[in-house]
């Protein structure tokens, strides 16, 4: 396998020099090749059935992006490749070819069914370069760029079985949960897919959830067990919306929200290419690494803990047999740590590091209430609402 060029040494805590931010979250304007094929790829993955259940979508993100801006910086030359170094390159090369080349490849390989939709769209995007040598050589680099990364990430572990899993019994385990009752917990083989950057996927495991008998817990139990109730009359009406609001896959609202800030700060290709890079590099490895952490802990979930209180050893924590949660459904894995909270965290902090704390409206849209904006001031804002949105929702202990 060929060596593994690591880039996320290259989120400097200087913001980037990447123009101002104009007011609005989304002014008026042409896409840019790299969110264009975003959007593409966020349109795949919110087709039914269209993603493997086995295969995190993140792992797709992190594959195309990567290869976009290995693609790209062949061209641009100005930071150190992610994991494909391409040499002598003209600077001349179209970069929106090599672009919409290296994302296409990439996705009729990860997406044979959608490859008719893919093709339209690639030739959409080829048909407005003007035909040149430049042009022919942009698509040369970005195909092959596309064509190692996959090699290079076609044994990582993805296509694995998942492990099959046994659910305790003892208080505080993890366990299937009502109404859907799972009859096994998703990817409890993720943790053993190869990084894209960090050393290994236990590098930042986290230490224990606190004791059920701590003062802690009573805390955290108390509190999602009036907020996250279904129907809580303890929840204000908009600790209600926010629980609702966030109740989609996480890193899809990252991915809208890095589009808008590439759109507002009027960035070039070459940096559209590293910000969404960045970006899904570090969310695809936070999975593998949270992965890591909930089956080494197996802890359960609120639901579970609230139903089955009686049992846990604290005279603090009082059981309801009949309670469930606002958001429905419970996600089929253990509750900690909570995905929206680490994945959040990751996508504020590479944002802020990237474009800077200074304020500039951004606007949010629902992954699943439609027309519903929420709007926010700061990068770190949206991470702290959509952390805590998993308490109001009665997914998460805080």
């Amino acid at each position: 396998m060929l060596r593994f060029w690591i880039s996320l040494a290259l989120l400097c805590a200087t913001p980037l020099a990447y123009g101002s931010a104009s007011s609005g979250a989304d002014s008026a304007g042409s896409v840019d090749e790299v969110t264009q094929w975003n959007r593409t790829l966020l349109t795949i993955v919110r087709t039914p059935g269209a993603q493997p259940a086995t295969v995190h979508p993140t792992r797709s993100f992190a594959i195309m992006h990567a290869a976009i801006y290995d693609a790209v910086n062949a061209i641009d030359a100005t930071h150190k490749p992610y994991l494909v170094r391409i040499g002598h390159v003209s600077p001349r090369a179209s970069q929106e070819a090599a672009v919409a080349a290296a994302a296409h490849e990439t996705l009729i390989t990860l997406y044979p069914a959608f490859q008719t939709t893919l093709d339209q769209q690639y030739d959409q995007s080829l048909a407005q370069i003007p035909d040149s040598a430049d042009k022919t050589t942009g698509i040369d680099v970005g195909r092959a760029v596309a064509l190692a990364t996959l090699t290079l990430r076609s044994d990582d572990g993805s296509a694995a079985t998942p492990i099959p899993f046994v659910f305790g019994n003892a208080p505080g385990d993890y366990q299937s949960t009502p109404p859907n009752f799972p009859a096994q917990p998703a990817f409890t083989h993720w943790s053993r897919v190869t990084p894209f950057a960090l050393e290994r996927a236990r590098q930042f495991r986290l230490g224990p959830p606190p004791a059920l008998t701590s003062a802690e817990y009573t805390a955290v139990f108390n509190e999602v067990k009036s907020l996250g109730i279904a129907n809580s009359t303890a929840a204000t009406a908009d600790q209600t919306l926010i629980g609702r609001f966030w109740n989609g896959a996480i890193q899809n609202y990252w991915n809208e929200i890095t589009q808008t800030a590439v759109h507002a700060h009027h960035l070039t290709t070459a940096q559209s290419a590293r910000v969404f890079a960045l970006l899904n590099l570090t969310l695809a490895d936070e999975v593998i690494a949270f992965y890591d952490t909930k089956y080494t802990y197996d802890f359960w979930r609120p639901v579970t803990a609230i139903r089955a209180a009686a049992t846990d050893g604290n005279p603090d924590t009082a059981a309801d047999p009949n309670w469930l949660p606002q958001a429905g459904k419970t996600a089929a894995d253990p509750a900690y740590p909570g995905a929206h909270a680490t994945i959040s965290a990751g996508g504020a902090l590479v944002l802020s590091a990237l474009f800077g704390e200074k304020p500039f409206r951004l606007s949010v849209t629902s992954e699943v209430l439609p027309g519903v904006v929420r709007s926010f001031d700061y990068f770190a804002a949206v991470e702290k609402e959509a952390s805590l949105s998993r308490v109001y929702a009665g997914q998460h202990f805080r």
